[in-house]
């Protein structure tokens, strides 16, 4: 927004916002289209390699996982070029969301007072970290274990298994952006703590509540439904879940006793 403008202008201004927005993110997604080689081999299919960087460091700490080979299969006629360009598009929003926070923040900056406006920044670059970190978590640690653990799990030597792209495609986004939202929990509780929704102590008596929670959320997130893919995901939510408590806490207003 800017001062002194009308409603048209303001308008005026917020549709060369999203002018600019559409044009970065097409752009990156065209550039993520044209370098298909990379996207796939290097980024998408990299937890499929028995060299990602995951198995390498649990190694090197004594915890060996053996990565087995696992193909993947195309049973649709037009599901390798939708997938081409879905993950293209999901990609570039990726790449282009600190552009994207960035021109949305100038567009609200001018309607902040001046002691708003520090908070916002620390508050935009909190939802920045806890968001890229859920991602990276989720690409790093929860789905190259879980895809080679199914991937290579069978009850028998007679069912082998073949999993399809689009299978791997919707486990692997599904896993990475959830994650990525469930990671802006402790934002959430911050604002809600500050505004005197919410309380530490709620959330302390809740631990019991909350366990279920997380599971149900845990089986949410997870496209399977393995006892062990949903502990791999519910740790992380618990651990967030008491990050959240210490952040409610030190967040609220100061007459409130710990319970």
């Amino acid at each position: 927004m800017s001062e002194g403008k009308t409603f048209w202008g303001h308008l005026e201004v917020f549709r060369w916002l999203l002018i600019r927005c559409i044009v970065v993110v097409f752009g990156l997604a065209v550039a993520a289209f044209c370098y298909k080689d990379f996207v796939f081999g290097q980024l998408i299919f990299a937890p499929c390699n028995a060299d990602f960087i995951t198995y390498k460091l649990l190694s090197q700490i004594g915890l060996t996982v053996q990565v087995g080979h696992i193909e993947l299969i195309n049973i649709n006629l037009a599901s390798q070029l939708m997938t081409h360009l879905s993950i293209s598009f999901y990609l570039a929003l990726v790449l282009a969301f600190p552009y994207l926070t960035v021109e949305l923040w100038l567009f609200v900056k001018p309607a902040l007072y001046a002691n708003e406006r520090k908070p916002a920044v620390a508050a935009v670059l909190a939802f920045f970290f806890q968001f890229f970190l859920g991602l990276s978590l989720a690409y790093f640690l929860i789905f190259p274990l879980t895809f080679n653990f199914l991937g290579t799990y069978q009850v028998s030597q007679r069912v082998a298994n073949q999993i399809s792209l689009s299978s791997y495609t919707s486990t692997f986004l599904s896993l990475l952006f959830m994650m990525g939202l469930v990671f802006e929990m402790p934002i959430v509780a911050y604002f809600f703590a500050r505004i005197g929704v919410l309380k530490s102590s709620f959330l302390r008596r809740g631990r019991k509540v909350a366990v279920i929670l997380v599971l149900v959320a845990a089986a949410f997130i997870t496209p399977s439904t393995d006892i062990f893919t949903m502990c791999v995901v519910a740790l992380p939510l618990w651990l967030l879940y008491e990050f959240s408590i210490v952040v409610a806490r030190k967040s609220e207003p100061r007459t409130e006793t710990a319970a």
